[in-house]
């Protein structure tokens, strides 16, 4: 019960903020000693920009994201595809991607960006702009999850996910690559923000795939390369890199 009003109202309270707060009088602090020692040089009140919570013992990071991009970027380094096609993951990698491969990025919320070696297009997941078993290397990282709740400005559909990947299965070349990655653990539907699967029924899903490699990350943040789906334990929201072969 707590979580789940932990997340109604941080849906329009941000709780870092308020937590930060505890640090306000060490910020002061350092404001008196910062203006002390500056001497000449003016600081302004109307310049002061408080970031009170970034003091910490080690560098913060989301595992799913980073292990993802990373695990990406370690198989397109091995395959050297000609091109890469990357539907809706985050624009951090792909803008990082493209200085490796040429990428064209297809996303329902075009990115608005001129960039060399990345070509924006704007496009539904579940109609992408490609033809039959045309695309040799594809990711979608993070995305399918979303697909059909509304979160992004999409349609609402139930079987979003599952169109999608039949979507992505069919524009994949013989031959070809996906890469995917998604929440797994207690299968549920987090509306509006995500679904979360177990690793079977990704397998499922697709189908017409065969799976390749398999890594995940864990709940308590951990990556764990090269392993079976089902050396998986019982997690609550993990996340899963599944590279698929058709």
């Amino acid at each position: 019960m707590m979580e789940f009003a932990k997340r109604w109202v941080g849906a329009v309270v941000d709780w870092r903020r308020l937590v930060s707060l505890r640090y306000l009088p060490r910020y002061l602090s350092d404001w008196r000693a910062f203006h002390r020692r500056a001497g000449t040089w003016s600081v302004a009140v109307a310049d002061s920009y408080p970031c009170l919570a970034d003091r910490l013992p080690t560098t913060p990071f989301d595992p799913h994201y980073f292990y993802q991009g990373n695990w990406l970027a370690r198989r397109l380094a091995e395959a050297e595809p000609r091109q890469h096609v990357d539907i809706g993951s985050s624009v951090l990698m792909v803008g990082v991607l493209s200085a490796h491969v040429p990428t064209i990025f297809v996303d329902y919320r075009p990115l608005v960006v001129q960039q060399s070696g990345l070509n924006c297009v704007a496009a539904d997941i579940n109609h992408l702009p490609f033809a039959d078993r045309s695309v040799s290397s594809l990711s979608c990282l993070h995305v399918i999850e979303h697909v059909g709740l509304g979160r992004y400005g999409d349609p609402i559909d139930p079987k979003g996910a599952r169109r999608a990947a039949e979507e992505l299965q069919r524009v994949v070349g013989e031959g070809g690559t996906l890469y995917i990655s998604t929440p797994i653990g207690r299968e549920r539907v987090c509306f509006n923000a995500h679904r979360v699967f177990a690793p079977a029924t990704i397998l499922a899903m697709f189908s017409q795939l065969k799976l390749t490699r398999f890594s995940y990350v864990s709940d308590d943040g951990s990556l764990h390369d090269d392993v079976s789906p089902a050396q998986v334990p019982r997690i609550e929201y993990g996340c899963g890199f599944f590279e698929f072969r058709k």
